[in-house]
């Protein structure tokens, strides 16, 4: 066994010690808090932060504005490094969404104030319809 790497043949661990392990966040404090909020969920049932988690289990986890979808391949209790870890899961997950994708938020100018009329209507119409809250035109 390597130095680091702590896998067991069989029994179970924490379901947040697991996702920490296996670097799906990057502190167990979120991956429990994730679990307490609900975005945790083992076999389709939502998982506490001390939930037995065994191989062969699916866990959904909604971290960082990203579904990731994974099977439990190897229990692991410690943090292990990524080449390690990436063999403790199968991945999946829908690939993520492509930069083009993700929101866009008008950027002004440093220092050019408050937008004026003018160019409020100009970022109304860029960003469509909807509006960057939802809302939809008056009816005039």
């Amino acid at each position: 066994m390597v130095s680091g790497e702590a896998p067991q043949a069989a029994g179970s661990v924490r379901v947040d010690a697991w996702i920490w392990a296996v670097r799906l966040t990057k502190t167990r404090s979120q991956a429990a808090a994730a679990c307490r909020a609900g975005h945790v969920r083992v076999n389709g049932e939502r998982a506490k932060p001390a939930q037995a988690l065994r191989t062969g289990d699916e866990v959904r986890l909604r971290h960082a504005g990203r579904d990731r979808i994974v099977v439990v391949s190897k229990i692991v209790k410690k943090r292990v490094g990524p080449p390690v870890a990436a063999e403790c899961f199968v991945d999946n997950s829908p690939p993520p969404p492509p930069r083009e994708m993700a929101i866009q938020v008008p950027v002004r100018d440093r220092g050019a104030g408050r937008p004026t009329k003018r160019d409020r209507r100009e970022m109304e119409r860029l960003q469509g319809p909807q509006g960057p809250h939802g809302r939809g035109q008056d009816p005039d």
